[in-house]
């Protein structure tokens, strides 16, 4: 386990990373990146988009009517 943490820290160093492992490492960082930021989206947006919808339908109620529990 520790070996490969020194094996990455030393391609990193050395320069000696090849063209696929860069593309690689890339996705993986880009990947990492795009699960994040979409986890913020769906996190904040799902209470809005149910209410948009709730507000575009048929019978059209009023947002309190919505937003009660009854």
């Amino acid at each position: 386990m520790a070996s490969a943490a020194a094996e990455k820290g030393k391609a990193l160093v050395d320069g000696s990373e090849s063209a696929a492992e860069r593309t690689a490492r890339q996705a993986r960082e880009w990947s990492t990146w795009a699960m994040k930021k979409a986890k913020v989206v769906a996190h904040y947006g799902f209470i809005p988009l149910v209410i948009l919808i709730g507000m575009n339908s048929e019978p059209k109620p009023r947002l309190v009517q919505l937003l009660s529990l009854i």
